[in-house]
C-alpha cells in the first residue's frame, strides 16, 4: 500500500500547477477544477514519487513534481507497465489507461528530463474515474487487479 502525498490542479492548460490538501474527484470532470479532466483515458494523471525522483537524481537536480503536470503524487506505487490496473485512494477508484508519455515541455522545465521520464513509466500513467470519491492528503492508496 501507498500514499497520496499530494495533488495538484490546472485550471488552464498553460497555467502552473497549483498544491492542494483536498479535492474532489468525479466520473464527470475528473479532479474536479482541473482543465483535463473531461471523461476518457487520460482524465487523471498519477505520478510516483520514487518515479520522479529517481529521473531527477539522473539529471541530478531537485524539481518539484508539480513541473510534471500530474495531477496526483503518490509514494512508491509501481506503475511501470500498470496499464489494466486499478488504482483505489479511499472511495475512489481508477482504471489505470496507459503511460503518461512525457512531451517536450519537459526539455523546457530541464534539459535531458523528457529522455527521463521515458524510462520505465517514470512520467506516471493516465488513468479513467470509474468511481469519484473525496481526496485527501495522506490517503492510503491501493494498487490491485480487479475492481472492487
Amino acid at each position: 500500500m501507498a500514499k497520496l502525498l499530494a495533488i495538484a490542479i490546472k485550471s488552464q492548460g498553460e497555467v502552473e500547477m497549483y498544491s492542494c490538501h483536498q479535492a474532489v474527484l468525479t466520473t464527470a470532470s475528473g479532479v474536479v477544477g482541473d482543465s483535463r479532466g473531461k471523461p476518457g483515458p487520460r482524465q487523471v494523471t498519477v505520478l510516483s514519487l520514487s518515479a520522479w525522483n529517481a529521473a531527477c537524481n539522473e539529471l541530478g537536480v531537485e524539481l518539484d513534481w508539480t513541473k510534471r503536470r500530474a495531477n496526483l503524487l503518490v509514494d512508491d506505487l509501481p506503475l511501470d507497465q500498470s496499464k489494466g490496473l486499478y488504482i483505489s485512494i479511499g472511495d475512489a477508484l481508477l482504471e489505470i489507461t496507459g503511460e503518461t508519455d512525457p512531451c517536450a515541455r519537459m526539455e523546457k522545465v530541464h534539459k535531458g528530463l523528457l529522455k527521463a521520464l521515458a524510462i520505465g513509466w517514470r512520467g506516471g500513467v493516465t488513468c479513467r474515474v470509474l468511481k469519484g470519491g473525496d481526496l485527501i492528503k495522506e490517503m492510503t492508496v491501493k494498487l490491485h487487479e480487479e475492481a472492487d
